[in-house]
């Protein structure tokens, strides 16, 4: 298996160009759109579930402290793992996020800086969403 760095620029690299999709390029197209929303997550479960098996019992750590979630990541293959895992449920959401947007009629370029904090920030994101999305719905007359 290649070396933790060399994965870990692969992965972003793959990360950037899903939400490049996203933020770019139109969503008429269920090709296009799959490879955001199923094709890199599912990548990167794959490769997160290699990594987590092949390592997480060479560390005495685990997640049932905080002590323990520092033991875990000071391997690299096991940060990469974490690391892995935000990127592919990010993504996910991001896509998911996209396309309720996009059912409710949310111009797109409301939608960009929800999707960059997604990218950027995960769940900041998500709430971002989850208000606009309410806020617009109530505005339109809609059940949130």
């Amino acid at each position: 298996m290649p070396e933790p760095e060399r994965l870990f620029g692969l992965a972003n690299s793959a990360a950037l160009i899903g939400w490049m999709i996203l933020l770019f390029l139109p969503r008429r197209f269920d090709i296009v759109f799959f490879i955001p929303q199923f094709l890199i997550p599912f990548g990167f479960a794959l490769l997160y579930a290699g990594l987590i098996f092949a390592n997480i019992y060479t560390v005495d750590a685990g997640f049932g402290s905080i002590a323990e979630v520092r033991a875990l990541f000071a391997k690299d293959e096991l940060l990469l793992a974490g690391w892995l895992h935000y990127l592919a449920f990010d993504l996910f959401i991001g896509a998911w996020i996209a396309r309720r947007a996009d059912a409710i009629g949310l111009p797109r370029l409301l939608q960009a800086p929800i999707l960059l904090a997604t990218f950027m920030f995960g769940p900041v994101g998500l709430a971002l969403f989850l208000s606009i999305r309410a806020l617009y719905r109530r505005r339109k007359g809609t059940p949130p």
